[in-house]
């Protein structure tokens, strides 16, 4: 970038004076106190006319120092840095936006019993709403049933009912000791209608991620709004954002698919 010395002559101008009546100057700093030591930039100048001053390029940021005021601009460095922040907290969030789609796909019930189907159940222990793991033990004999052993036998008639009330189409029994879960076969219908619940869910997930998106669009224009960004840098980064956005969407796709795919085995 060509930086070039104004002469008090040129200073003197009716532009140039308009533009150092516009700088901000920092208390007792002394920047803009001699016409000779305004400095500006060829590369970023476009136009001084009725006082006003175009840039292009990056955004333009006003240094101070004890002899002169200099105007300077983002350098790729700073606006990488920017990026990263903002694009990793953004993938950070869809991430965690993927893992609950799958743990949501994971309560919903195929044709073989599985654990994860309680994952969302939680009893009202002593008050409280605790999670069905956190209070007994599940696990699966067969292909067909889930064992829930209380590690509080009292419990065992509340978390049957609690069970029974989530309608995860089970039917439930007990012999005092633990509580045997049996997974009836899926009917054709019965898995019409788990396969529009996947499709709800990953819905919502795709909703998730398109919040993500907005919010870091919104980071971006806040830099914009405090001149570290210009709106070309914006639109750049924004596009990759979508390029970032479109990857997650297609994980989502995945997973429901291998999900519809579990409904539909006989």
């Amino acid at each position: 970038m060509a930086l070039h010395a104004v002469s008090p002559a040129a200073a003197s101008s009716s532009p140039l004076r308009a533009l150092s009546r516009r700088l901000p100057q920092r208390p007792g700093c002394g920047c803009l106190a001699k016409p000779s030591t305004l400095i500006w930039s060829s590369t970023n100048f476009t136009t001084l006319q009725s006082a006003t001053v175009d840039f292009v390029s990056w955004p333009l940021v006003l240094r101070h120092s004890h002899k002169r005021a200099v105007l300077t601009h983002a350098t790729i460095e700073e606006i990488e840095a920017e990026k990263s922040v903002i694009e990793e907290q953004a993938k950070e969030k869809m991430e965690k936006a993927i893992e609950t789609v799958q743990s949501n796909f994971n309560t919903v019930r195929t044709g073989r019993a599985n654990p994860a189907m309680l994952d969302r159940i939680e009893v009202e222990y002593y008050g409280t709403p605790v999670n069905l793991k956190s209070i007994a033990q599940i696990s699966t004999p067969d292909a067909t049933s889930l064992l829930i052993q209380p590690y509080d036998k009292s419990s065992l008639k509340l978390i049957e009912k609690t069970i029974v009330a989530a309608n995860l189409g089970v039917s439930t029994s007990n012999d005092g000791e633990v509580i045997r879960a049996t997974v009836p076969p899926l009917t054709s219908d019965r898995r019409k209608e788990l396969a529009k619940t996947v499709a709800k869910l990953a819905e919502e997930g795709k909703v998730a991620i398109r919040n993500i998106r907005r919010d870091a669009i919104k980071a971006y224009d806040k830099l914009q709004k405090e001149k570290k960004l210009s709106e070309d840098n914006v639109k750049d980064l924004s596009a990759d954002l979508q390029k970032v956005t479109d990857e997650y969407m297609k994980k989502i796709e995945a997973i429901q698919k291998q999900k519809e795919q579990e409904l539909m085995k006989i």
